[in-house]
């Protein structure tokens, strides 16, 4: 595991992430490069069966932009029954182009610019280092562009971070969580209460 001393460093990009779920077979690993605020991220997901979803594998690539706002996502979610991708992607106009195996669709999604991913630690950290939160003490409240695994379902959602600016703890309140997370120097979460810890 990471504590928060040893991630606090400077980290030299690209890099590997790696978190480990708490309390059921799941990992994620992200091969993760980072230019300032512009982030390039190629993860997956892996799980055996739990309670709430069955075993899958999801794999994921991310783009953003300069100033840390989601470009495009690409998603490939299997489970033993099907495959399934899914392509998110933001035009000039802040609206969001989501292609799935149900065709288009073109929203708003309340002005959000994140993406967030449900079971995944990485993807907190694009609003957490677009805002840089990571370095200063204040409250945001964001609209998000939320994906829930292993369905592929999209929602439009809200998160709150609440940076407590000490030890990289941030309280963060979402749809599936109400928790108080670690990030290190760079924005990227080290411990995620209930979800995972970065090893």
């Amino acid at each position: 595991m990471v504590t928060a001393a040893e991630g606090a460093g400077a980290q030299a990009w690209p890099a590997v992430l790696t978190w480990r779920s708490h309390d059921v077979a799941r990992i994620e690993s992200a091969r993760v490069a980072v230019s300032g605020k512009r982030i390039k991220a190629h993860g997956r997901i892996v799980a055996a069966a739990a309670g709430a979803y069955p075993a899958f594998s999801a794999s994921y690539d991310l783009v953003t932009d300069d100033s840390g706002v989601t470009k495009r996502l690409s998603l490939n979610v299997s489970v033993a029954e099907r495959e399934r991708q899914m392509s998110i992607a933001r035009d000039e106009e802040n609206m969001w182009l989501i292609t799935d195996h149900e065709g288009e669709s073109r929203e708003a999604y309340d002005g959000a610019l994140d993406v967030d991913m449900v079971l995944s630690p990485f993807f907190n950290a694009l609003p957490i280092r677009r805002t840089g939160l990571h370095h200063t003490t204040e409250s945001v409240t964001l609209p998000v562009v939320y994906v829930y695994l292993p369905d592929l379902t999209v929602t439009a959602a809200e998160i709150s971070y609440t940076s407590l600016g000490s030890g990289g703890a941030i309280k963060l309140e979402s749809p599936v969580a109400s928790t108080t997370v670690i990030v290190d120097d760079e924005g990227f979460i080290v411990e995620y209460p209930g979800l995972a810890e970065r090893i």
